[in-house]
């Protein structure tokens, strides 16, 4: 039974509570003005509940708690907690009655902040407040630059009332392995009887799946199977995240709720790959993965499937649970598991000099850290375990002694207890890390922003030569939110005199300078980031490239407007999200210009099918007449990236780069597409602007567009032909979603979209980067 019906109240540090009103649990927060941390925040509920049978227990669970806690049930103190991060499961058998008072008291945090505490850290950051360090608690919402509220209080995670039964699964400890082309499950679990129940005479485990049906007894609480020829588990990208159920059978009967386990190998890299050196390079049944992610923000229970399919939609095969925020439910792992979304795993630690000398803190730390891993660890979606974000680059960067940026939590206390997990996942100690100096983008892991935050050419990337970007980019991506334009919502960092808004005009500027006109400069704001996004994963991905994948800094606004989410505060992708799932697609076709080395044609087949296919290269003059065409048929093997060279494929050199600036530019335009063998349907489509991207936008006459519907099943069908080039091409309707964004039409062809949604078809509108106005269909 989950206890759902609340009623809060704010009060003065110690004071009583008044003003009571109804209130939602779990909340992020019970309110959303003035200082929540300067507050006791109460809450209350009341509930019926029979007293328990003989063969039956009653568990108060209380899953998560922000932050320093009081809990009484009907006036009895049954617990103190001072961790947000910390679940609790209290025997309340003794103290029910008929009708029960439950009282939650969450003491103000703003006092305790403001308190002086020892010991004194080494060095300072501007994140947060610096005796937040003290407190398990979550940066997110007292982050002033990023996230500055309103902070979790009170019961953020479900009040549930368990009354288990008869059986109880106490322990359940499972751990898949792949022995050559064998799956082997080792399973641990405690049983023993409710109440005054016996305990079970007979117990197994029953393993079910793609794999068939296998089972074994479970002799003084272990069990072993061995499933051959196993199904693999895969990110979505690569293969099928195939999930094998395990249940726990005593006398006869199914114990406790189903587990899932999944079958495959992880490796940080090739034999000898060393993290902190080579950085990451996440090797899955043997092949390497590019590993394409996101930032994860926290969002309510019900809008975590649909975030994440979109981030699978987009091509994004990994998850950063980021250690400023908060861990995720079993709910966001299970889908995980079932999408084939790798998960990076923080623990909750940022930017802080934490007091990991204090006895109290490491035994908080260490209990907090076993759980985690406990919920985690077994899973087949966790990739990286990682000891938490910024720390060694704030301690570097403040100017600590470069042999100290790495506290003893990080170099002792956290990566003993992943080794005594048994967790197969990578373990990085933090990101950034590696190099003379944490953040190198050259060693390790890096956080890289130098294309992004740091305002640096395109050229910038390759020059980074980034092994593996923990975070990277940070653009204020345009949303369609009503009412919101390109200056709303935009994220800054603290004490700094610019703002992400200025980091997109700049390469706004850079890539369209005049054209960037005031009548095109919200079109062309949406139209940019996305641009940047895709330019930078494009490097990375490449064969040529050590890269082994980034992480966008993040999937998901917080808060309406252009901040850094692919997403916006909806959970709708905006512009940006569309060109990223173009160069991210597990098959894909991308250029880039290799300056007097021509321009490199890219085509990914990450799948585990071999594809026919071929690549065709048109050149363009003026948007619209085309002047140079070659077709090459492809074999492309599976979990393959290829390179071809444009003038290989026209068969004579014709500056398609246009980098030795011979006279006037003979084209304006490359298109690359990857097409079905026979040439019957586009796979995937790129461009490239030798001489320049569009100067002016054109009315949709100038342009040729025509635009046919159809109702087809599972929404509505658009079909958009154009004489010239149409760049940026967007479609909405109310109650659809396109299945493409902010896609390129190439002179003379034409894209058919599918707008995604049920219910009466009104119309939309079609708007696009160079397209004067709209055009309503």
């Amino acid at each position: 039974m989950i206890l759902g019906e609340w009623e809060v109240a704010a009060a003065e540090p110690g004071e009583t509570p008044s003003g009571w009103r109804v209130a939602t649990v779990p909340a992020w927060a019970p309110a959303r003005e003035g200082d929540l941390d300067a507050f006791d925040w109460c809450f209350r509920t009341r509930f019926a509940a029979p007293p328990p049978a003989w063969n039956e227990e009653v568990v108060l669970c209380l899953d998560g708690l922000a932050t320093i806690a009081e809990v009484r049930l009907n006036d009895v103190l049954i617990l103190e907690s001072a961790s947000m991060f910390a679940a609790h499961a209290l025997d309340v058998g003794a103290l029910l009655r008929e009708e029960n008072h439950l009282a939650i008291r969450c003491r103000a945090l703003a006092p305790r902040l403001a308190e002086s505490r020892r010991p004194r850290a080494r060095w300072r950051t501007l994140i947060a407040p610096g005796n937040l360090r003290f407190f398990r608690t979550a940066i997110l919402g007292r982050a002033p630059g990023f996230a500055p509220g309103p902070p979790a209080v009170g019961p953020w995670r479900p009040v549930r009332l368990e009354r288990p039964r008869g059986d109880v699964l106490e322990e359940l400890s499972l751990q898949a392995r792949v022995e050559g082309e064998d799956g082997v499950l080792r399973a641990r679990a405690t049983l023993r009887g409710a109440g005054e129940a016996s305990p079970p005479r007979a117990a197994g485990i029953e393993l079910t799946g793609p794999s068939g049906t296998h089972r074994a007894i479970l002799e003084d609480g272990e069990a072993e199977l061995r499933i051959r020829d196993v199904a693999r588990w895969w990110p979505h990208t690569h293969g099928e995240p195939a999930l094998h159920r395990v249940r726990v059978i005593a006398d006869g009967e199914a114990v406790g709720a189903p587990r899932h386990v999944g079958f495959r190998t992880l490796t940080p890299g090739p034999p000898g790959h060393e993290v902190e050196v080579q950085g990451l390079s996440l090797h899955l049944n043997g092949v390497p993965v590019f590993a394409r992610g996101a930032v994860w923000t926290p969002v309510p229970e019900a809008e975590l499937r649909p975030t994440l399919e979109r981030a699978r939609d987009a091509g994004l095969n990994l998850i950063r649970v980021v250690g400023t925020a908060t861990y995720e439910s079993a709910a966001f792992h299970d889908l995980c598991d079932e999408l084939g979304m790798l998960v990076w795993q923080d623990f909750m630690f940022a930017n802080f000099d934490y007091p990991v000398a204090d006895e109290g803190f490491r035994s908080a730390v260490g209990a907090e850290a076993r759980e985690v891993l406990r919920a985690v660890g077994e899973r087949p979606s966790t990739a990286v375990v990682c000891g938490g974000s910024e720390v060694e680059q704030q301690a570097a960067m403040w100017g600590a002694p470069l042999a100290e940026v790495r506290s003893e939590l990080f170099a002792d206390l956290l990566p003993r207890i992943v080794r005594e997990s048994g967790t197969d996942a990578v373990w990085v100690p933090n990101a950034p890390c590696g190099g003379e100096v944490p953040f190198r983008t050259d060693r390790g892991v890096a956080n890289y922003f130098g294309v992004g935050g740091y305002r640096r050419p395109l050229t910038d990337v390759r020059r980074a030569a980034v092994r593996f970007a923990s975070e990277c980019l940070a653009l204020a991506n345009v949303s369609d939110e009503p009412g919101l334009g390109p200056g709303a919502g935009v994220m800054r960092d603290a004490g700094a005199d610019w703002d992400f808004a200025d980091v997109r005009d700049f390469y706004l500027d850079l890539l369209y300078g005049a054209a960037a006109s005031p009548e095109r400069y919200e079109a062309l704001s949406r139209e940019v980031s996305g641009e940047v996004m895709a330019a930078v994963f494009g490097e990375w991905r490449r064969a040529g490239s050590a890269c082994g994948g980034g992480i966008v800094l993040w999937l998901r606004d917080l808060a309406p407007g252009a901040g850094w989410g692919l997403l916006d505060s909806r959970g709708e992708p905006k512009a940006a999200f569309g060109h990223l799932a173009r160069v991210l697609a597990p098959v894909a076709v991308w250029m880039t210009d290799e300056g007097q080395n021509g321009v490199a044609i890219h085509v990914a087949n990450d799948t585990a099918s071999p594809r026919s296919g071929r690549v065709r290269l048109a050149l363009y003059r003026d948007l619209e007449h085309r002047v140079e065409e070659a077709v090459e048929p492809l074999e492309l093997p599976p979990h393959s990236t290829l390179e071809l060279r444009a003038e290989a494929l026209l068969g004579r050199w014709v500056d398609v780069a246009y980098a030795f600036r011979f006279g006037a530019p003979g084209h304006d335009l490359v298109v690359a597409s990857l097409e079905n063998a026979d040439g019957g349907g586009l796979i995937s489509q790129a461009v490239l602007f030798p001489a320049g991207r569009p100067a002016r936008a054109e009315a949709a006459a100038e342009l040729g567009l025509r635009v046919e519907t159809r109702a087809v099943e599972g929404g509505v069908e658009v079909k958009v032909a154009t004489r010239r080039f149409a760049q940026g091409v967007r479609l909405a309707a109310p109650g659809f979603r396109p299945a493409e964004d902010a896609f390129p039409i190439e002179p003379g062809g034409e894209r058919t979209v599918l707008l995604q949604g049920e219910g009466d078809f009104s119309g939309g509108v079609l708007s696009g980067a160079n397209l004067a106005g709209s055009v309503r269909f």
